[in-house]
């Protein structure tokens, strides 16, 4: 695999945070939080379960903003080709 030169942005890490302090989101959004989280501010790539598990939840219509973008945001640090 490649180097991976991609992060969560500052403002993605912010929502995350928030994401794993709210005791009303789903495990889905805190499973999508820690990810995004664990690759800010290092060169972290996302793993084949977790890329599975974001491209899911962008898949859903059901999906709501917050996890959309936490997913996008875990999706998009994947070097795998597509």
């Amino acid at each position: 695999m490649g180097s991976n030169t991609k992060q969560t942005s500052s403002q993605v890490a912010s929502l995350a945070g928030k994401t794993l302090q709210n005791t009303g989101a789903s495990t889905v959004q805190r499973s999508l939080a820690g990810s995004a989280l664990r690759q800010f501010g290092t060169p972290a790539q996302t793993g084949a379960k977790m890329e599975a598990k974001a491209s899911g939840a962008l898949d859903n219509p059901r999906s709501s903003t917050t996890t959309k973008t936490l997913a996008g945001s875990v999706v998009s640090q994947s070097t795998r080709k597509r």
